[in-house]
């Protein structure tokens, strides 16, 4: 199957519209597609007539040239019918919206569509799934654009089984930074599923990291997938639910899944080397950290680089945790460390691992300090804890900071409060493709992300 025009279509068809009511959701997806995306929209509904001052066809027959995607949004009963005009048609492929398949039950009908759609070659999103958000092109998404939280284009794709999972992850890629090439909800992905997508991706030059949310798998589904992640060139991220027991019935209520043994699925990952985030928080900062750098040479030696003593020492409690190694500095080191402070901090620094600058440090004390350790084979990455609200620091220090990182190729990873007053000083890092945390965990799980994706 191609599944191209599913993700970059040039003209989408939404079947279903509503002639008075503006909330239906295929109402919702024409309106944010009409004259907001490259893609050209048609409306669909057997009465006809107008909407929002465009024909509304009868059937995606009557337009007037072939679609790329079908968004279905119909009842379900109707969506086999509707499945079939698309194939006459010569539509490329669809999403169904639909819900009423195989998560009420009614696996019958949802191996209807499959068949009409397998025979075909006809490739299938869903049903049960908001679809396709692919920034350049279009949103299939039934969320009213004034709700909806968009993060900006990049260079990381999202899949997931839950609709609701996939939003979230926007929001929070957008509060973040990270920028998305294409998201993808397949719901009960009762034909596309993550092992096509995953071969898809993997060949998508807009895309550097694929990251899933994997409710479940069919028998032996989950190891093709994985030996299939082993092969991409590109960082895979996967975080799987239905973990307990009663997680397990929830996914089986939700999308029809089979949650599987999480226990086996989880040892298989890492047996392989592909990366499992365990919560939403790991799959946001390792999908950052993966999207900025992306064959870090890191063997998880971090020297950490601090305002804060405090901080210095949570974060020396957090790579323990994850058995990242904060290495004691050499006496050379710590003495080129020391010679390229300033008088006053000099007086008072503790140069150690974490390297402590006190409150009392510029930006040139830090940049300086950077300098040195980049310079250094003795660690292979760094960690900024900056901390904004410090007399002697500028807006100017995260572009300084990445900076360094651009003359001496050493993984610098951030630590800033994530306040827009500092908006400044983080923007100097994320235009610059450092990755930054508003979190001290967030930051070295971050490192932990680059670790694991560059075996020693």
């Amino acid at each position: 199957m191609d599944l191209k025009p599913l993700f970059s279509p040039r003209s989408v068809a939404v079947i279903g519209v509503s002639l008075g009511n503006d909330r239906h959701p295929a109402n919702v997806i024409f309106n944010k597609n009409h004259l907001r995306h490259r893609v050209k929209v048609f409306a669909v509904n057997p009465k006809g007539g107008s909407l929002l001052g465009e024909t509304v066809y009868k059937d995606v027959g009557s337009i007037p040239e072939k679609v790329d995607l079908a968004v279905v949004a119909v009842r379900a009963d109707l969506v086999p019918g509707v499945i079939r005009q698309c194939v006459d048609a010569g539509t490329a492929g669809a999403a169904v919206i639909s819900g009423g398949f195989a998560e009420v039950g009614r696996q019958d009908l949802q191996e209807e569509i499959v068949k009409i759609a397998r025979d075909a070659d006809f490739p299938l999103i869903g049903p049960n799934c908001l679809g396709v958000y692919a920034p350049a092109y279009v949103d299939t998404f039934f969320l009213p654009a004034e709700r909806m939280i968009r993060p900006e284009q990049g260079n990381v794709a999202l899949v997931s089984q839950s609709g609701g999972i996939l939003v979230d992850q926007m929001i929070k890629f957008a509060e973040e930074g990270v920028g998305i090439s294409i998201a993808v909800s397949i719901g009960n992905k009762a034909l596309v599923r993550e092992l096509d997508l995953l071969r898809h991706l993997s060949e998508d030059e807009n895309t550097d990291v694929i990251a899933f949310y994997v409710e479940g798998f069919s028998k032996g589904e989950g190891r093709r997938f994985v030996l299939e992640a082993v092969k991409s060139k590109k960082p895979v991220i996967v975080v799987k639910s239905g973990k307990s027991e009663a997680g397990s019935r929830a996914v089986s209520s939700h999308t029809a899944s089979l949650a599987g043994d999480y226990r086996v699925f989880s040892s298989v990952l890492a047996q392989y080397g592909v990366v499992e985030a365990k919560n939403e928080l790991e799959l946001v900062s390792f999908c950052e950290a993966l999207s900025c750098y992306k064959t870090p040479p890191l063997c998880g030696r971090v020297g950490i680089i601090t305002g804060s003593g405090g901080h210095g020492a949570m974060a020396v409690d957090a790579c323990s945790d994850l058995g990242i190694q904060v290495p004691g500095l050499s006496g050379p080191l710590k003495e080129t460390v020391h010679q390229s402070l300033s008088e006053s901090v000099a007086q008072i620094a503790s140069v150690t691992n974490p390297i402590d600058l006190t409150g009392s440090a510029v930006d040139d004390d830090f940049v300086n300090t950077a300098v040195a350790l980049a310079s250094s084979d003795e660690v292979d990455c760094l960690l900024l804890l900056l901390l904004p609200y410090l007399p002697g620091i500028t807006s100017d220090l995260g572009a300084r900071l990445s900076s360094v990182y651009q003359r001496l190729q050493k993984p610098v990873v951030a630590y800033v409060p994530r306040l827009e007053k500092y908006r400044m000083l983080i923007e100097g890092f994320e235009l610059n493709r450092v990755p930054v945390a508003p979190s001290i965990e967030g930051a070295v799980l971050m490192i932990e992300a680059l670790r694991r994706c560059q075996p020693c």
